[in-house]
C-alpha cells in the first residue's frame, strides 16, 4: 500500500510567524506532529510519503503515487483540508481524515466523499480502521469513549520530515488539561485527566531525533506541560542526565499555566533541563474577567509576580492575552498593555475572542442566543482576510463591540510599537539571572562539563552568520530605532553577557510582532480612506439631488 499524508496549509496569519522563518531560513514554524503519529500506527511494510504544503507543494507525481490519502487538519485549515479532500475524491482516491477539524465537524468531511473517518485519537482506534480497509467497507465514522493510554503511543516517524523546512520539531508527553477554561477547547478534545507517556518514552523519541540529525530546537507540544506536576519532575529529572551525556544537543520551549510561577524547584528543573521559552494564558489582568472564564490558577497569587518570577528564573515567557471576554470594562486594553509594560513581557499575543466551537464558551453564548452564527459560516466559506478577522466579534459582546474592537487596536498599536517591544525585551533580560554555568562560574565553583557538542559544520556556521546579519540589517541598520538595538544590545553584553543570545532570539520574535502593527495600520488607514471617499460620494450625490429639485412655488 501507498500511503500519502498530507498536511493542508495555513492561512497566512499572526500565528504562522512568517518573519521568523524568514530570519531562520525555514518555512514553517509547525510540525504535522499529528500525522507522523498516524504514520507510526500503519504497517510497517506500506510505502509512506509526506508533503506538507506549508513546505513544498503536491506534485502530479505524489497524486498518481498514492493508493490512499490520510488528511489531518486544525479548524484554520478547514479550506485547504475540504479542497484536498475534494481533490482525492475527483482522482478516486480512498481517504482517511482526522485531527482537531473533523473530530469537531465530521459532517463536513464525510459530504466531502471522506471514506474513513477518525473521531479524536487515533491510537484506539486504526486497528479497527485497518481491518476494515482491507476488508473494503467505507462510509464509516470510528470514536471511542475511552481515551487512549499514552505508553501505547508510538514513537513518531520523524524520518518522514526534513527537519531544515521547521523552526524545531515537536513531542508531546500528555495529553489533558487539569484545568477546565472556558473558552479553551482542550478538555473537549483530551479530557481534564492528564494522561502522560512514560520517561523512556519520551527519550526514546528524543534519541530517534538526535540520531536524525539537523534539530536543535524542540518544542514539547503538551498543552500544559505542568498539568501533571509529578510526572513533570520525573520526566525532567531523566531528560538532565540523558541532554548533558550528549553535549546538550537541544533546547526547549513549552505551554505551561502560569501556576507554574509558584514552583521555584520546577522552574530550577526546567531551565537545568535547558527550556528556554514558556508559552502561558495570562488572557486579562482584571481578576474579575479571569474567574467568569473560569481561569482560576491565574488569580491564586499576584498575577504579575508570578510572571514576574518565571521570567528571572530563567525561562523568557511568550504571554497570550483575550480581548472581548464577558465581564471587561472599558479600558481593558489599555490594562492589558500596562500590564505587559510592568511585568516586563515583550513578546505578547493579543487574541480577540473567538468562540472556539463545541466548547463550553460556544454553547452558553448559542443558549443565550449571542452567537453570530450567520457570520462564523461566512467566515469559514470566505475564509475572511487576517485584518477583517481582527475588526470583528463573531458573538454579541457584554460591552460595546465598537469599544473593544477600538481598544484592540490601540494596543496593537501600543504592544508592537518598536521602541516599546525593545524596551521591554530588554528589561526582562536584565531582570533574568544570569545562566547556571555563568552564575557557577562568577562564585569560584565552575560547573562539571557536560559532554561535547558535536562540532558545528561549516554550512550550520553559515546560516548562524546569515541569521545574525539579518537581524542586524532588520533592526540595528535599516530602522529609525536602531541606536535603542544597539546601545541596548551593548549594555546587555555589559550587564548579562550570558543572556545575550536570549535577547537576540526575541529581537527576532519581535519582527513578527512589528509587521502585524504595521499591517494593522495600513489596514487602519485603508479603512478610513475608504469611509472618507463613502462619505463624500453620499454628500456629492446629496448636492447633486438637491439642485436638481424643482423650486419650490410661493
Amino acid at each position: 500500500m501507498r500511503a500519502l499524508l498530507i498536511h493542508p496549509e495555513f492561512p497566512k496569519f499572526f500565528w504562522s510567524m512568517q518573519e521568523l522563518c524568514r530570519l531562520h531560513g525555514c518555512k514553517s514554524s509547525t510540525v504535522p506532529l499529528g500525522l507522523i503519529t498516524v504514520a507510526a500506527l500503519l504497517p510497517r511494510h506500506w510505502h509512506l510519503r509526506l508533503v506538507d504544503l506549508n513546505t513544498s507543494p503536491l506534485t502530479q507525481d505524489d497524486w498518481e503515487w498514492a493508493d490512499l490519502v490520510l488528511l489531518s487538519a486544525m479548524g484554520v485549515q478547514e479550506t485547504s483540508f475540504l479542497d484536498l479532500l475534494r481533490e482525492a475524491k475527483v482522482r478516486k482516491k480512498t481517504v482517511v481524515a482526522g485531527g482537531p477539524y473533523v473530530s469537531t465537524f465530521p459532517e463536513a468531511a464525510m459530504a466531502a466523499g471522506c471514506d474513513f473517518l477518525v473521531k479524536g485519537e487515533a491510537e484506539l482506534l486504526m486497528p479497527q480502521l485497518l481491518e476494515d480497509l482491507e476488508q473494503g467497507k467505507t462510509g464509516t465514522v470510528y470514536e471511542s469513549d475511552v481515551k487512549p493510554d499514552l505508553t501505547i503511543s508510538p514513537i513518531p516517524r520523524f524520518d518522514l520530515l526534513q527537519p531544515q523546512d521547521y523552526l524545531s520539531l515537536a513531542i508531546q508527553t500528555t495529553r489533558g488539561c487539569p484545568f477546565d477554561c472556558e473558552f479553551c477547547d482542550v478538555v473537549s478534545l483530551f479530557g481534564r485527566k492528564v494522561r502522560t507517556k512514560s520517561p523512556e518514552q519520551v527519550l526514546a523519541e528524543l534519541e530517534t531525533v538526535y540520531r536524525l540529525g539537523g534539530v536543535k530546537d524542540i518544542f514539547f507540544s503538551d498543552d500544559n506541560f505542568v498539568g501533571n506536576k509529578t510526572y513533570a519532575r520525573r520526566l525532567l529529572q531523566q531528560i538532565i542526565p540523558w541532554s548533558k551525556e550528549r553535549g546538550e544537543p537541544f533546547t526547549f520551549f513549552t505551554q505551561a499555566s502560569v501556576n507554574l510561577g509558584h514552583d521555584p524547584e520546577l522552574l530550577d528543573l526546567l531551565t537545568e533541563a535547558n527550556f528556554n521559552y514558556i508559552f502561558t494564558g495570562v488572557e486579562s489582568p482584571d481578576e474579575e474577567v479571569l474567574e467568569r472564564a473560569h481561569k482560576y490558577q491565574n488569580v491564586a497569587n499576584p498575577l504579575a509576580d508570578t510572571v514576574r518570577a518565571i521570567n528571572d528564573n530563567g525561562l523568557s515567557l511568550i504571554a497570550s492575552f483575550i480581548l472581548g471576554l464577558d465581564g471587561e470594562t472599558r479600558g481593558a486594553g489599555d490594562r492589558i498593555v500596562d500590564f505587559a509594560e510592568a511585568a516586563n513581557l515583550p513578546v505578547v499575543m493579543l487574541n480577540m475572542l473567538f468562540p472556539l466551537f463545541k466548547t463550553r464558551l460556544w454553547h452558553r453564548l448559542q443558549q443565550e442566543g449571542r452567537l453570530r452564527e450567520s457570520l462564523l459560516q461566512e467566515w469559514i466559506d470566505r475564509h475572511v482576510p487576517e485584518m477583517e478577522y481582527y475588526s470583528q466579534l463573531f458573538f454579541q459582546p457584554s460591552r460595546p463591540e465598537e469599544e473593544i474592537v477600538s481598544e484592540y487596536f490601540r494596543a496593537v498599536d501600543r504592544l508592537y510599537e518598536p521602541s516599546a517591544f525593545l524596551a521591554r525585551a530588554y528589561r526582562s533580560i536584565l531582570a533574568m539571572r544570569p545562566t547556571r554555568a555563568a552564575q557557577a562560574s562568577a562564585n569560584g565553583r565552575p560547573l562539571p562539563p557536560a559532554a561535547p557538542r558535536a562540532p558545528k559544520n561549516l554550512g550550520e556556521h553559515f546560516l548562524d552568520i546569515r541569521r545574525l546579519l539579518r537581524l542586524i540589517w532588520k533592526q540595528g541598520i535599516k530602522p529609525s530605532y536602531r541606536g535603542q538595538f544597539w546601545g541596548q544590545l551593548y549594555s546587555v553584553w555589559r550587564r548579562n553577557p550570558s543572556r545575550l543570545v536570549r535577547y537576540l532570539t526575541i529581537c527576532a520574535y519581535g519582527e513578527d510582532l512589528m509587521c502585524f502593527r504595521e499591517r494593522f495600520r495600513q489596514y487602519r488607514d485603508s479603512q478610513k480612506t475608504k469611509a472618507s471617499r463613502a462619505e463624500t460620494c453620499a454628500l456629492g450625490r446629496g448636492s447633486q439631488e438637491s439642485s436638481q429639485s424643482p423650486i419650490p412655488s410661493h
